[in-house]
Protein backbone atom coordinates (compact mmCIF):
# COMPACT_ATOMS: atom_id res chain seq x y z
CA UNK A 1 0.00 0.00 0.00
CA UNK A 2 1.96 3.36 -1.14
CA UNK A 3 2.07 6.00 0.89
CA UNK A 4 0.04 9.47 0.05
CA UNK A 5 2.25 11.94 -1.42
CA UNK A 6 0.41 15.53 -0.69
CA UNK A 7 2.07 18.83 -0.64
CA UNK A 8 4.07 18.96 2.69
CA UNK A 9 3.68 22.64 3.26
CA UNK A 10 0.18 22.50 3.12
CA UNK A 11 0.36 19.24 4.96
CA UNK A 12 2.47 20.80 7.85
CA UNK A 13 -0.46 23.91 8.03
CA UNK A 14 -3.11 21.47 8.24
CA UNK A 15 -1.68 19.34 11.31
CA UNK A 16 0.04 21.95 13.20
CA UNK A 17 -1.07 25.71 12.40
CA UNK A 18 -3.79 27.42 15.30
CA UNK A 19 -6.74 27.85 13.93
CA UNK A 20 -9.62 26.13 12.31
CA UNK A 21 -11.36 25.09 8.78
CA UNK A 22 -14.41 26.62 6.82
CA UNK A 23 -17.01 24.61 5.98
CA UNK A 24 -18.17 26.81 2.74
CA UNK A 25 -19.43 23.84 1.36
CA UNK A 26 -23.11 23.93 1.15
CA UNK A 27 -24.42 22.22 -2.15
CA UNK A 28 -27.87 22.11 -4.14
CA UNK A 29 -30.06 20.79 -1.20
CA UNK A 30 -28.96 23.21 1.33
CA UNK A 31 -27.94 25.92 -0.49
CA UNK A 32 -31.41 27.86 -0.37
CA UNK A 33 -31.80 27.71 3.32
CA UNK A 34 -28.34 28.92 3.61
CA UNK A 35 -28.93 31.92 1.01
CA UNK A 36 -32.27 33.05 3.04
CA UNK A 37 -29.81 33.22 6.51
CA UNK A 38 -28.04 35.33 4.29
CA UNK A 39 -30.99 37.17 3.64
CA UNK A 40 -31.33 36.42 -0.45
CA UNK A 41 -34.98 35.01 -1.03
CA UNK A 42 -35.71 32.01 -3.51
CA UNK A 43 -37.03 34.71 -5.45
CA UNK A 44 -33.90 35.80 -6.59
CA UNK A 45 -33.07 33.02 -8.66
CA UNK A 46 -34.83 31.05 -11.34
CA UNK A 47 -32.59 28.22 -12.08
CA UNK A 48 -29.64 26.45 -9.97
CA UNK A 49 -26.99 27.84 -12.47
CA UNK A 50 -28.35 31.39 -11.27
CA UNK A 51 -28.82 30.15 -7.48
CA UNK A 52 -25.23 28.62 -7.55
CA UNK A 53 -23.53 32.12 -9.02
CA UNK A 54 -25.91 34.24 -6.04
CA UNK A 55 -24.48 31.41 -3.69
CA UNK A 56 -20.65 31.94 -5.39
CA UNK A 57 -20.90 35.55 -4.75
CA UNK A 58 -21.70 35.04 -0.97
CA UNK A 59 -18.84 33.00 -0.83
CA UNK A 60 -16.67 34.86 -2.79
CA UNK A 61 -17.50 37.74 -0.26
CA UNK A 62 -16.69 35.97 2.46
CA UNK A 63 -13.13 34.38 1.27
CA UNK A 64 -12.06 37.52 0.17
CA UNK A 65 -12.59 39.48 3.32
CA UNK A 66 -9.78 40.77 5.22
CA UNK A 67 -11.15 38.78 8.43
CA UNK A 68 -10.68 35.48 6.29
CA UNK A 69 -7.28 34.47 6.30
CA UNK A 70 -4.78 31.72 6.89
CA UNK A 71 -3.31 32.95 10.39
CA UNK A 72 -6.57 32.06 11.44
CA UNK A 73 -8.08 29.47 9.13
CA UNK A 74 -6.51 26.45 7.78
CA UNK A 75 -8.51 25.00 5.36
CA UNK A 76 -11.98 25.42 3.52
CA UNK A 77 -14.26 22.99 2.41
CA UNK A 78 -15.99 23.49 -1.16
CA UNK A 79 -17.91 22.02 -3.21
CA UNK A 80 -17.60 20.80 -6.75
CA UNK A 81 -19.42 24.46 -8.32
CA UNK A 82 -17.20 26.37 -6.24
CA UNK A 83 -14.03 24.75 -7.56
CA UNK A 84 -15.06 25.13 -10.88
CA UNK A 85 -15.24 29.22 -10.58
CA UNK A 86 -12.87 31.67 -10.23
CA UNK A 87 -11.93 34.44 -7.57
CA UNK A 88 -10.36 37.39 -9.03
CA UNK A 89 -9.49 36.01 -11.71
CA UNK A 90 -7.57 32.69 -9.55
CA UNK A 91 -9.85 29.30 -9.82
CA UNK A 92 -11.17 29.65 -6.68
CA UNK A 93 -8.51 26.82 -5.10
CA UNK A 94 -5.48 28.50 -6.28
CA UNK A 95 -6.88 31.65 -4.67
CA UNK A 96 -7.43 30.30 -1.27
CA UNK A 97 -3.76 29.38 -1.40
CA UNK A 98 -2.11 31.68 -3.17
CA UNK A 99 -3.35 34.86 -1.93
CA UNK A 100 -4.76 33.74 1.67
CA UNK A 101 -2.48 30.65 2.66
CA UNK A 102 -5.75 28.53 2.96
CA UNK A 103 -5.62 25.25 2.39
CA UNK A 104 -8.42 23.87 0.04
CA UNK A 105 -10.60 21.03 0.83
CA UNK A 106 -13.34 19.24 -1.66
CA UNK A 107 -16.78 18.10 -0.32
CA UNK A 108 -17.06 14.74 -2.82
CA UNK A 109 -20.41 12.91 -1.31
CA UNK A 110 -23.64 12.87 -3.13
CA UNK A 111 -25.93 13.24 -0.53
CA UNK A 112 -27.71 10.82 1.59
CA UNK A 113 -29.33 7.44 0.88
CA UNK A 114 -32.66 6.88 3.56
CA UNK A 115 -32.32 5.92 6.90
CA UNK A 116 -31.76 2.43 7.79
CA UNK A 117 -30.63 0.76 11.24
CA UNK A 118 -30.40 4.29 12.56
CA UNK A 119 -27.98 5.37 10.54
CA UNK A 120 -28.00 6.92 6.65
CA UNK A 121 -24.95 6.08 4.60
CA UNK A 122 -23.72 7.84 1.81
CA UNK A 123 -25.16 7.43 -1.64
CA UNK A 124 -23.33 5.42 -4.28
CA UNK A 125 -20.12 7.50 -6.25
CA UNK A 126 -19.91 6.00 -9.11
CA UNK A 127 -18.15 9.54 -10.73
CA UNK A 128 -15.68 9.59 -7.48
CA UNK A 129 -12.53 8.61 -9.17
CA UNK A 130 -13.19 11.70 -12.18
CA UNK A 131 -13.98 14.20 -9.41
CA UNK A 132 -10.97 13.10 -7.71
CA UNK A 133 -8.49 13.32 -10.61
CA UNK A 134 -10.76 16.89 -11.14
CA UNK A 135 -9.79 17.99 -7.38
CA UNK A 136 -6.05 17.38 -8.32
CA UNK A 137 -5.89 19.14 -11.66
CA UNK A 138 -7.58 21.85 -9.37
CA UNK A 139 -4.77 21.46 -6.50
CA UNK A 140 -7.10 20.75 -3.62
CA UNK A 141 -5.01 18.74 -1.06
CA UNK A 142 -7.99 17.03 0.56
CA UNK A 143 -11.80 15.66 0.57
CA UNK A 144 -14.87 15.49 2.78
CA UNK A 145 -17.56 13.35 3.24
CA UNK A 146 -20.46 13.07 5.07
CA UNK A 147 -23.00 10.16 6.89
CA UNK A 148 -25.18 10.65 9.20
CA UNK A 149 -26.27 9.07 12.73
CA UNK A 150 -29.93 9.12 13.97
CA UNK A 151 -29.49 6.62 16.63
CA UNK A 152 -27.11 4.37 19.06
CA UNK A 153 -27.56 1.53 16.93
CA UNK A 154 -23.67 -0.36 16.96
CA UNK A 155 -24.68 -2.44 13.75
CA UNK A 156 -25.30 1.07 11.55
CA UNK A 157 -22.54 2.78 12.81
CA UNK A 158 -19.51 0.16 11.71
CA UNK A 159 -21.84 0.55 8.51
CA UNK A 160 -21.22 3.97 8.62
CA UNK A 161 -17.42 3.56 10.04
CA UNK A 162 -16.99 0.77 7.19
CA UNK A 163 -18.25 2.81 4.28
CA UNK A 164 -16.03 5.95 5.29
CA UNK A 165 -12.87 4.42 5.60
CA UNK A 166 -13.45 2.24 2.04
CA UNK A 167 -14.10 5.47 0.20
CA UNK A 168 -11.26 6.78 2.62
CA UNK A 169 -9.00 4.55 1.10
CA UNK A 170 -9.82 5.62 -2.64
CA UNK A 171 -8.99 9.12 -1.71
CA UNK A 172 -5.66 7.95 -0.46
CA UNK A 173 -4.69 6.09 -3.08
CA UNK A 174 -5.85 9.30 -5.52
CA UNK A 175 -2.89 11.32 -2.90
CA UNK A 176 -5.28 13.45 -1.62
CA UNK A 177 -6.23 13.81 2.81
CA UNK A 178 -9.94 12.63 3.42
CA UNK A 179 -11.67 14.25 6.15
CA UNK A 180 -13.84 11.33 7.53
CA UNK A 181 -17.20 12.74 8.37
CA UNK A 182 -19.16 10.51 10.18
CA UNK A 183 -21.79 12.99 11.78
CA UNK A 184 -24.31 12.05 15.03
CA UNK A 185 -27.09 14.00 15.14
CA UNK A 186 -27.53 16.35 18.13
CA UNK A 187 -30.45 14.96 18.20
CA UNK A 188 -29.77 11.57 18.94
CA UNK A 189 -32.15 10.36 21.32
CA UNK A 190 -28.71 8.15 23.02
CA UNK A 191 -26.03 10.87 21.91
CA UNK A 192 -23.39 9.47 24.47
CA UNK A 193 -23.78 5.92 23.32
CA UNK A 194 -23.52 6.66 19.94
CA UNK A 195 -20.50 8.33 20.35
CA UNK A 196 -18.82 5.70 22.39
CA UNK A 197 -19.79 3.31 19.50
CA UNK A 198 -18.72 5.72 16.95
CA UNK A 199 -15.31 6.20 19.35
CA UNK A 200 -14.53 2.26 19.33
CA UNK A 201 -14.97 1.64 15.68
CA UNK A 202 -13.38 4.39 14.42
CA UNK A 203 -10.75 3.48 16.54
CA UNK A 204 -10.56 -0.18 14.59
CA UNK A 205 -10.17 1.11 11.54
CA UNK A 206 -7.43 3.36 12.00
CA UNK A 207 -5.29 0.97 14.09
CA UNK A 208 -5.52 -0.82 10.54
CA UNK A 209 -4.12 1.85 8.64
CA UNK A 210 -0.65 1.04 6.90
CA UNK A 211 2.43 3.62 7.59
CA UNK A 212 2.11 6.81 5.70
CA UNK A 213 -1.63 6.57 5.32
CA UNK A 214 -3.48 9.10 7.19
CA UNK A 215 -7.05 10.57 7.28
CA UNK A 216 -8.76 13.76 9.00
CA UNK A 217 -12.21 12.97 11.44
CA UNK A 218 -14.77 15.53 11.63
CA UNK A 219 -17.07 14.77 14.10
CA UNK A 220 -20.02 15.80 16.33
CA UNK A 221 -18.93 18.09 19.50
CA UNK A 222 -19.06 15.33 22.07
CA UNK A 223 -20.83 15.04 25.75
CA UNK A 224 -18.12 14.56 27.44
CA UNK A 225 -14.86 16.47 28.04
CA UNK A 226 -11.59 15.50 26.20
CA UNK A 227 -13.66 12.42 24.44
CA UNK A 228 -11.69 12.21 20.94
CA UNK A 229 -8.08 12.49 22.76
CA UNK A 230 -6.95 9.22 21.34
CA UNK A 231 -7.91 10.15 18.04
CA UNK A 232 -5.88 13.67 18.60
CA UNK A 233 -2.79 11.85 19.34
CA UNK A 234 -3.25 8.86 16.94
CA UNK A 235 -0.88 8.96 14.25
CA UNK A 236 -2.66 7.78 11.72
CA UNK A 237 -5.02 11.08 12.39
CA UNK A 238 -3.67 14.71 10.46
CA UNK A 239 -6.40 17.04 12.33
CA UNK A 240 -9.57 16.37 14.39
CA UNK A 241 -11.94 18.73 13.49
CA UNK A 242 -15.66 19.33 15.02
CA UNK A 243 -18.85 19.88 13.15
CA UNK A 244 -21.27 22.74 14.78
CA UNK A 245 -24.48 20.35 13.68
CA UNK A 246 -27.15 22.68 14.58
CA UNK A 247 -25.86 24.87 17.54
CA UNK A 248 -25.62 28.17 18.13
CA UNK A 249 -21.87 29.53 17.42
CA UNK A 250 -21.72 30.00 21.26
CA UNK A 251 -23.09 26.51 22.13
CA UNK A 252 -20.63 25.17 19.60
CA UNK A 253 -17.38 27.66 20.85
CA UNK A 254 -18.38 26.71 24.51
CA UNK A 255 -18.45 22.75 23.49
CA UNK A 256 -15.44 22.98 21.61
CA UNK A 257 -13.33 24.47 24.57
CA UNK A 258 -13.43 20.96 26.42
CA UNK A 259 -12.20 19.50 23.87
CA UNK A 260 -8.57 20.59 23.28
CA UNK A 261 -6.32 19.61 20.12
CA UNK A 262 -9.99 19.65 18.16
CA UNK A 263 -10.77 22.41 16.21
CA UNK A 264 -13.65 23.77 14.77
CA UNK A 265 -15.06 23.15 11.06
CA UNK A 266 -17.76 25.17 11.03
CA UNK A 267 -20.44 26.19 8.60
CA UNK A 268 -23.78 27.61 9.98
CA UNK A 269 -22.45 28.60 12.86
CA UNK A 270 -19.44 30.59 11.07
CA UNK A 271 -21.70 33.07 8.67
CA UNK A 272 -24.42 33.28 11.82
CA UNK A 273 -25.58 36.79 11.54
CA UNK A 274 -23.82 37.92 7.98
CA UNK A 275 -25.92 39.08 5.67
CA UNK A 276 -26.19 40.44 1.79
CA UNK A 277 -27.78 44.14 3.18
CA UNK A 278 -24.64 44.76 5.57
CA UNK A 279 -22.35 47.41 4.29
CA UNK A 280 -18.72 45.76 3.42
CA UNK A 281 -16.96 47.11 6.96
CA UNK A 282 -20.45 45.66 8.67
CA UNK A 283 -20.14 42.66 6.86
CA UNK A 284 -15.93 42.64 7.70
CA UNK A 285 -16.43 43.58 11.23
CA UNK A 286 -19.36 40.71 11.79
CA UNK A 287 -16.96 37.95 9.75
CA UNK A 288 -13.81 39.49 11.88
CA UNK A 289 -15.81 38.52 15.17
CA UNK A 290 -17.42 35.29 14.21
CA UNK A 291 -13.73 34.19 13.14
CA UNK A 292 -11.51 34.99 16.03
CA UNK A 293 -14.30 33.61 18.88
CA UNK A 294 -14.07 30.16 16.39
CA UNK A 295 -10.64 30.83 16.40
CA UNK A 296 -10.30 31.48 19.81
CA UNK A 297 -12.60 28.05 21.19
CA UNK A 298 -9.87 26.03 18.78
CA UNK A 299 -7.00 27.31 20.55
CA UNK A 300 -8.51 27.42 23.97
Amino acid sequence: MKSIAVNQEQLQKVKASPGFVAALDQSGGSTPKALAQYGIQQDAWSSDEEMFTVVHQMRTRIITSPAFNGERVIGAILFENTMDREIKDQPTADYLWNIKRIVPFLKVDQGLVVEKEGVQLMKPMPKLGALLEKAITNRIFGTKMRSVIKHANEAGIKDIVVQQFEIGQQIMSADLVPILEPEIDIRCPEKAKAEQLLKSAILEKLNELPAGQFVMLKLTLPEQDDFYADFVKHPRVVRVVALSGGYSREEANNRLRKQHGVVASFSRALVEGLTAQQSDAEFNAMLDKSVQSIFDASTA
